[in-house]
């Protein structure tokens, strides 16, 4: 509660404590008094709000996908990018940007949508290919699919670099701003597709809690206490795919939180998935909050990608994890 009202209160405007609660509860439809709360419900409603739903929604998918990325390789280390749905989504929305300028601009009313078209379909499309290539015999190789993922990755960062080579001066501000992500122009349009999917991903993965818990043990071991191993890593990777690639056409590439979050959660908490996913679920919300915080006032008025920020927390607390490890 914390963090989502410091996320409507702070910003390049300021909102006093009693008139953001205020301004809350009208937009809730209950029967405040609106003396002096205009530019507090304008704030509030069609910026702070969507922002801060946006938010939420965003890092609790990428949390939730990065524990279902380490529990499909049975690795801590691991990020939902490794299947290369982050690469994927990134080559999709550097078409819809680069391509949208050579052929004299996207629309107004339609570019933030095929932006978050283009991204969506690259991310899947990149990940049912990693997956396909991951594929032997019936059987899927995790080994396999994590170095196709790792190859998807790199030829999807030399696609991005190409096109960023090809495009000119604002279309390749417009590039990089997007590929380091932010939550700035957050809107109800962006947000309800997310939150969709996000709610499905949230409702369907501790579902299969037991089925992760079984595959720690090993692939056999949960063969033989009755978990279908091939249809639970299918529905792994898809649902890391639908859930990432629309985080990351809502709001560009947001680094660390798939992996920081689940994580820290683990050390708290213990390896249960049944508590690890319903509490990442809600850290990462959170520590979005909180990083997108940071992005608004470190540099205020000016604002910083929300990706910077997710990266300066993350790499330092990737390398005590490896540290940690060597010790």
């Amino acid at each position: 509660m914390l963090a989502i009202w410091l996320s409507l209160a702070l910003g390049p405007v300021s909102l006093p404590m009693f008139d953001t609660l205020r301004a809350g509860l009208r937009l809730l439809g209950l029967p405040v008094s609106e003396d002096g709360l205009q530019q507090a419900e304008m704030i509030l409603g069609q910026i702070r709000l969507p922002r801060t739903l946006l938010g939420l929604a965003v890092g609790a998918v990428l949390a939730l996908s990065g524990v279902a990325m380490q529990g499909l390789f049975r690795n801590p280390l691991a990020d939902p990018g490794l299947v290369g749905v982050a690469a994927g989504a990134a080559v999709g929305a550097a078409v819809a940007i680069v391509g949208g300028a050579w052929f004299g601009g996207m629309p107004d009313a339609f570019a933030p949508y095929l932006l978050s078209f283009c991204a969506f379909v690259g991310g899947l499309g990149v990940t049912a290919l990693v997956y396909r290539l991951g594929r032997r015999d019936g059987q899927t190789n995790v080994a396999t699919m994590l170095l196709a993922g790792v190859a998807m990755t790199a030829l999807g960062g030399a696609a991005v670099g190409l096109f960023s080579y090809l495009a000119d001066d604002a279309t390749l501000r417009t590039l990089t701003f997007w590929n380091l992500g932010s939550l700035n122009g957050a809107s109800y349009e962006r947000l309800w597709p997310l939150l969709l999917v996000a709610t499905g991903v949230a409702v369907w993965l501790p579902r299969r809690a037991k089925a992760l818990n079984a595959l720690l043990l090993g692939e056999s071991e949960a063969r033989h206490l009755g978990v279908d191993v091939e249809r639970l890593k299918r529905e792994l990777v898809f649902c890391t795919a639908l859930g990432v690639g629309a985080a990351v056409a809502a709001a560009g590439l947001i680094g660390f939180i798939g992996l920081v979050v689940p994580h820290l959660v683990r050390l708290l908490a213990g390896p249960d998935h049944r508590v690890v996913l319903p509490a990442s679920l809600l850290a990462g919300g959170v520590l979005m909050l909180f990083a997108d915080l940071a992005a608004r006032l470190l540099l205020a008025p000016a604002e910083l990608p929300i990706g910077i920020v997710t990266a300066f927390i993350g790499a330092p607390f990737f390398l005590f994890l490896l540290m940690r490890g060597r010790g």
